[in-house]
């Protein structure tokens, strides 16, 4: 996820955006539990789509 397509995107996208990697990320969590995850990298690529878009929330919300 490119961080200029993240930065068009308005507040209530972006809080959508959050929740569902969140829901990947726990899905995610799940699946290397019951070691059924074959590609764990995808879990660190999650975490940080996740922090991006954390941070471009925290970034509008400052500049209001």
């Amino acid at each position: 996820m490119q961080t200029k397509e993240l930065r068009a995107k308005d507040e209530a996208a972006l809080n959508k955006e959050l929740q569902d990697l969140l829901r990947a990320h726990f899905s995610l969590r799940m699946q290397k539990a019951t070691q059924q995850l074959s590609n764990t990298s995808q879990i660190r690529k999650t975490r940080r789509d996740i922090a991006r878009v954390r941070t471009i929330l925290a970034e509008k919300a400052a500049a209001k």
